[in-house]
């Protein structure tokens, strides 16, 4: 029978026994090898299954952000360009409030509550209105630097620092939609996790296990990424990876830094 087996090409089993060792022990240590190899690949596949289950959750797909903060945002920034005196706005005066606002209802109306539609129209709106915005408070921004440089502002204090105030205020809020619309791809993108890679890194992002499972980056992270942009001219906790963010928050830093140092200087000198 063995000879028939060698010559079927069968191979003889392993011998598993060990010089000086009983032969049941040699069977015994055998089995232990098998045992320990079937339990190395359940854990092996186990971590695999539990790496896939806490998959961080701004990776995947959700249901879409809430229209209404960055609604109400909008809304506080078309109050702040109306405010200003007329001499610090864009003329017509009402012209870009106007279009911001026209813009702001459409793409309520194409998502009332949750951000979850959109299309090339939708999208362009979007861009549109951040652009109207940032050319707004631009235009007023510009204005007041250069009455500020030419001795002719003709303010008081007060109201010489409410306005820088107002303008310092629209920039965070123009850098924060912009920062919003653009990070892996916009809203809708985000929450159709179609982008693996962020633009922005949060710190929810590198430490997940101090976040919680369902965190995801909301407007109010990006306009907390704008205000300490606007307030220490640098990145503070989020860090920009892609260079059309570095680039943002460098013009963001740029028109504060102006905007604070000409109004508080122009200020101090008129008290003095």
């Amino acid at each position: 029978m063995s000879d028939a087996g060698h010559e079927q090409g069968e191979e003889p089993p392993p011998d598993l026994s060990t010089p000086g060792v009983h032969p049941s022990v040699s069977h015994a240590l055998g089995n232990m090898r098998d045992q320990l190899g079937h339990l190395e690949r359940l854990v092996g596949a186990d971590v695999a299954s539990a790496g896939r289950h806490f998959e961080p959750a701004w990776l995947k797909a959700h249901e879409g952000e809430n229209r209404l903060p960055v609604a109400g945002v909008v809304a506080v920034a078309i109050g702040l360009q109306v405010a200003l005196p007329a001499k610090y706005s864009f003329h017509p005066t009402w012209l870009l409030p106007s279009l911001t606002g026209v813009l702001a209802v459409g793409l309520s109306a194409a998502n009332p509550t949750r951000i979850t539609r959109t299309s090339r129209a939708i999208r362009s709106a979007s861009i549109a209105l951040v652009a109207v915005a940032s050319l707004a408070n631009g235009w007023s921004a510009a204005l007041l630097a250069r009455a500020i440089l030419d001795q002719h502002s003709g303010n008081k204090p007060i109201s010489l620092l409410g306005t820088g105030g107002a303008i310092y205020l629209t920039n965070i809020i123009v850098f924060a939609l912009w920062y919003w619309e653009w990070d892996r791809g916009g809203p809708v993108a985000r929450a159709q996790a179609l982008r693996p890679y962020p633009d922005f890194l949060f710190p929810q992002m590198t430490a997940p296990e101090l976040a919680p499972r369902d965190w995801r980056p909301s407007f109010f992270d990006y306009a907390y990424l704008s205000f300490t942009n606007a307030t220490a001219f640098s990145p503070t906790d989020t860090l920009p990876m892609a260079v059309w963010a570095k680039m943002l928050m460098a013009a963001q830093s740029a028109v504060a830094l102006v905007t604070v140092a000409l109004v508080v200087s122009h200020a101090v000198n008129i008290l003095q």
